[in-house]
């Protein structure tokens, strides 16, 4: 390697390595800071309001997310019933929005019948309505099925109506997947004495890994941070609250920053945690069902 060659190496991986970690600064401060104001009291944000450093003697005990967490009849902001309230409606929605688009993909790429182009792109069109203009009939059906009287019916109609928002992607984001898994893997399977669910379960779906779980972080997400369809029926009835609304009410004037700060690290840790999980089954299903020997 000559000397000019071995300083334009140099010069690109400086330069890169700038860059890495000037989009890492980026991104990653607003996180620490979201963090770093959540375990500060009041006084100290208000008397120092620029210290980027942690006030070690006010992070323990965390008084923002004690007050944050602690049921509103204790006068605190009663976030334990909104995390139970999204963690069962998020779970639901992820779970059920799976289970179908896993087998609507494979009928679609898999199955012969009739209508199968316009059911693809029908899919695909669904997505493409806005919510705001689906928002309006779906409470007004709700409301007139009773759907609206309880604290499980609210939760179990807006498990409903994230369903009929996430399958599209869902079913589109795995058919594209499932198009490049070989037939041949599963006709040898069923020629061997397999079923067509036994197929599925055994060969497609550990191939199909890295896929579903981009897709079922993306559905949990939907259903963990959805604002819009929450508020219209969630909104007159705040036991039924999902974090999205909790977080709301806690950016007002009378709440400290500190405990809007408290919430949003509690509505964000989920995700984050999660995607650490899902990630090591993207890298895992990339060689995970194959035929060994």
């Amino acid at each position: 390697m000559s000397r000019e060659q071995w300083e334009q190496m140099l010069v690109g991986n400086v330069l890169r390595w700038i860059g890495i970690i000037f989009f890492f600064i980026i991104c990653a401060f607003p996180l620490y800071y979201m963090i770093l104001l959540s375990f500060k009291s009041m006084q100290s944000l208000l008397t120092d309001p620029g210290n980027l450093l942690p006030d070690w003697g006010t992070v323990w005990p965390p008084t923002s997310y004690i007050a944050v967490l602690k049921p509103t009849a204790q006068g605190g902001q009663g976030f334990m019933v909104f995390i139970r309230n999204s963690f069962v409606v998020s779970v639901a929605a992820t779970a059920i929005t799976m289970i179908v688009s896993v087998l609507a993909a494979y009928a679609a790429t898999r199955l012969r019948f009739k209508g199968k182009g316009p059911v693809n792109w029908g899919l695909l069109l669904v997505y493409m309505v806005p919510a705001i203009v689906l928002a309006i009939p779906l409470f007004v059906i709700y409301s007139q099925l009773g759907l609206r009287t309880t604290v499980p019916s609210r939760l179990t109609a807006l498990t409903i109506v994230y369903l009929s928002s996430t399958l599209p992607v869902a079913i589109y984001m795995l058919r594209g997947y499932f198009t490049t898994i070989p037939v041949d893997m599963e006709e040898a399977a069923m020629m061997d004495g397999a079923s067509r669910v036994q197929t599925i379960w055994l060969i497609v779906i550990p191939l199909a890994m890295p896929a579903i779980a981009a897709a079922a972080l993306y559905v949990f997400m939907i259903a963990w941070n959805e604002y819009l369809y929450a508020l219209l029926f969630l909104l007159d009835n705040p036991n039924s609250w999902t974090l999205s609304l909790g977080l709301n009410q806690l950016d007002s004037t009378e709440v400290p920053r500190t405990m809007l700060m408290a919430g949003s690290v509690i509505i964000t840790l989920p995700v984050v945690l999660l995607y650490i999980i899902f990630e090591r089954f993207m890298t895992g299903g990339l060689t995970a069902g194959g035929v060994k020997g």
